[in-house]
């Protein structure tokens, strides 16, 4: 009974083609149903359970996706989003380097802040804008989004993990960095074989080395050394700069224009090449996000944004003043030590850090944002507007899958699924790949 939600949950999506929200109201219902009549959870906690999903899918799930697609549609509306793509174009017109450059590059680097699907709706726009036939750049930024998936929405995940293991995220982050060295090595190539065939990817392998060795060097050493938050983002750094200059040092290779549209494979106004002053302001809010992301993550500014920080530091304890208002952690009702585990009882929190999270960052980055395109706040406010206006289903997917997931965990279920699969015995290796894609698509 335990895999039946997530049976109808895949059901409802592909085979009755349901709206994702949809889908995921009805999986609720169905799971609610279960813990109660089924594994005997109680009604009082069956509902705080969902709340708490509710809270968590838009704080922090939402509240890091929400500001990076504001951000994105703020470039796209004040005409500067031609600029990336003209910048693009005009480093390389070969479709495989700019694969490389943009659904992996610059893919990882919108996995890594923002995650949830980010990288794959900004990035295969982008490619899309080059030439690439929309159903294409969308598989190469699906493809490329493996190398990096693992850290996404500044660690979220392995976060997440840490909450539900108990393993601090460190050490988990420390077991993922020797891990996923060998899958972010072979992505890249994997990627252009599949885009242009064998031949076509052997003619830039040097390419596809250089972006390889670069990116998963530094992911590894990032993961290791600084936790989960920052891997994907220095390691697409390190492999866009240098893919760029390994295009610089090296002449032009020769264009492929199979994948591209035969009508059209480059930008509008190609031909106005904008100067590298221009080039760099639209460039800017990716820059300036990455520099928040990482002030927001240094030691002392992340205690004292979450209100912790104790010591002597005039700005970081008035920071720390800023950081208490804005943080809460209230017990759950009916949940907070009211549920066994191993043992001991559970505490249960609602912890909002909101100076402290990754998405205010973000969201201070669109307000720079506005100044440096000098967009009116009237205008700022009405692309604000529209990204929540284009995105209230996915909200409610992404609030409602994160009820039925907490309903799941906390009533026993999961449980129930991990000890079916642990029977697999040896053949747990082979099996534990479908938790994983299990999980992903859910999420």
């Amino acid at each position: 009974m335990a895999l039946l939600p997530l049976a109808f949950f895949s059901w409802a999506l592909v085979v009755r083609k349901m709206p994702s929200w949809k889908a995921a109201l009805y999986t609720l219902l169905i799971v609610i149903l279960i813990a109660l009549g089924i594994y005997g959870m109680p009604a009082p906690m069956v509902v705080m359970a969902s709340v708490s999903g509710s809270f968590y899918g838009i704080f922090p799930i939402m509240w890091i996706v929400l500001p990076a697609v504001f951000l994105y549609k703020l470039t796209v509306s004040s005409g500067q989003f031609t600029t990336i793509r003209h910048s693009i174009s005009m480093l390389t017109d070969d479709p495989r380097l700019q694969a490389l450059l943009v659904a992996f590059a610059f893919g990882s680097f919108l996995e890594g802040a923002a995650g949830f699907g980010t990288p794959v709706a900004i990035g295969a726009s982008i490619l899309a804008g080059l030439g690439f036939h929309p159903l294409q750049a969308a598989a190469a930024c699906l493809i490329a989004n493996v190398a990096s998936v693992a850290y996404g929405g500044l660690g979220v995940p392995i976060i997440a993990l840490e909450g539900t293991t108990g393993i601090s995220s460190q050490q988990i982050t420390g077991t993922i960095a020797w891990l996923l060295p060998v899958v972010s090595l072979i992505v890249p190539y994997y990627m252009i074989v599949l885009l242009s065939g064998f031949r076509k990817a052997k003619e830039i392998l040097p390419a596809i080395l250089v972006v390889s060795v670069s990116y998963t060097a530094t992911q590894t050493v990032t993961a290791i050394y600084l936790g989960p938050q920052l891997p994907d983002i220095l390691a697409a750094f390190a492999a866009g700069i240098s893919l760029i200059v390994y295009i610089r040092m090296h002449s032009r290779v020769e264009n492929i224009s199979k994948y591209a549209k035969e009508a059209d494979t480059t930008p509008e106004n190609i031909n106005d090449h904008p100067s590298g002053l221009q080039i760099l302001r639209a460039w800017s809010p990716y820059l300036l996000m990455t520099l928040l992301i990482v002030i927001w993550g240094l030691p002392g500014i992340k205690t004292a944004l979450v209100g912790a920080y104790y010591g002597n530091n005039p700005l970081l304890s008035a920071l720390n003043v800023c950081g208490s208002i804005l943080s809460f952690k209230i017990p759950v009702p009916f949940m907070h030590e009211q549920i066994m585990s191993q043992g001991k009882l559970l505490a249960v929190f609602w912890k909002w850090d909101l100076l402290g999270a990754s998405g205010t960052a973000i969201l201070f980055t669109t307000i720079l944002t506005k100044w440096i395109f000098r967009i009116s706040w009237k205008s700022w406010a009405e692309t604000g507007y529209q990204t929540l206006r284009e995105m209230r289903y996915s909200i409610l997917a992404i609030v409602t899958i994160s009820a039925f997931a907490y309903v799941t965990n906390y009533s026993g279920m999961i449980r129930s699924i991990g000890e079916l699969l642990a029977q697999s015995g040896g053949l747990f290796p082979l099996v534990s790949p479908l938790i994983g894609w299990i999980g992903v698509f859910i999420t």
